[in-house]
């Protein structure tokens, strides 16, 4: 009886040690995967970044990805208010003519295209220059979406430079003529959650382009920016 449960512990000490071993190796192709992933976009997009409103090439239409204007603390939002920032300075610089904001509207409450559009307005953005994207629930969506339907394929997105360097990656992948405006980051210690999300939408972004062929959730009837 002894013997039987002295083998049993040995196979039990046996089967998790297997485990242990399959738990780490899956560990380390995820941190190679997320590291690779995160060298690609950076390595496609670094040269079409640019954080000087003089430097950066003029486009007919800037994109800029939304956010809410609150942090989930209820506390005032840094990267929504360095994202109108950066879009104020490019239009007001006549570096773009017009603004797409493309952000999440899936529910009544919650609408980032129209807040962003409203502390636009604040800033003296006319309503003319100001087009809206309730449909942009990913990256992938908003910068396929101004081509698609807001028949732009060649614009400026506008967000902070690793969001930018995403968009951008994707939109070159998709033959688009993108650059992007790196707006103001915020500070480490407020961006740690955001930081570990974003390695994890790289490594989505670039499934998304070479394995998963992934399309916008919606498309809808075309809209031609600037015809108001």
């Amino acid at each position: 009886m002894q013997i039987e449960i002295l083998y049993l512990r040995m196979n039990i000490r046996k089967t998790g040690r297997k485990f242990l071993k399959a738990g780490l190796l899956f560990v380390f192709l995820i941190v190679v995967a997320l590291w690779w992933c995160d060298r690609l976009i950076k390595k496609r997009s670094d040269s079409f970044i640019y954080g000087s409103v003089s430097d950066i090439p003029r486009s007919k239409v800037g994109l800029l990805l939304g956010t809410s204007p609150f942090s989930h603390s209820g506390r005032p939002n840094l990267y929504f208010s360095y994202r109108i920032d950066a879009a104020e300075a490019l239009f007001k610089n006549g570096r773009i003519k017009y603004i797409l904001v493309s952000g999440d509207n899936r529910k009544v409450e919650y609408n980032e295209p129209e807040a962003m559009k409203n502390a636009l307005i604040a800033r003296g953005i006319p309503e003319t220059a100001i087009y809206l994207d309730y449909a942009g629930f990913r990256t992938l969506d908003s910068v396929v979406r101004c081509k698609e339907v807001f028949r732009e394929s060649q614009f400026t997105v506008i967000s902070q430079r690793f969001h930018a360097e995403r968009a951008v990656f994707l939109g070159r992948c998709y033959g688009f003529t993108v650059n992007g405006f790196a707006a103001r980051d915020v500070p480490a210690a407020y961006s740690v959650k955001t930081g570990i999300r974003e390695s994890f939408a790289r490594m989505k972004a670039v499934l998304d382009i070479y394995v998963l062929n992934t399309s916008p959730k919606f498309y809808g009837p075309q809209i031609k920016i600037g015809s108001i």
